[in-house]
């Protein structure tokens, strides 16, 4: 029996979690797709065309924000959302490197 010692950074655990969480979910992908596809956009713009109910879609962003996946600007009375694509790149590495693939 191989023995390792198990030893992890509890902080940067915590952010590598939220970070996957934020990402593994199908709504908030196709909210990040959408983004990509437009740059910086408005929370009005995200719900009104991939229909989906404003306070849902403000959860899911505020989930994403909070990881660091999309950063948030205030327009006037209007939020600007665009894509933090280091952090995506990141987590691309990291699930590959993880994967082996």
């Amino acid at each position: 029996m191989r023995k390792t010692k198990v030893t992890f950074d509890s902080q940067k655990l915590h952010v590598s979690t939220e970070l996957m969480r934020a990402l593994a979910h199908p709504l908030r992908l196709k909210i990040l797709e959408f983004i990509d596809q437009n740059g910086s956009i408005n929370v009005n713009k995200i719900y009104n065309t991939l229909r989906i109910e404003q306070s849902i879609t403000s959860q899911h962003l505020k989930i994403l924000r909070m990881a660091g996946v999309v950063n948030a600007n205030k327009d006037g009375k209007y939020m600007h959302y665009n894509i933090n694509y280091d952090i995506v790149e990141r987590a691309q590495i990291a699930v590959k490197n993880f994967l082996g693939k």
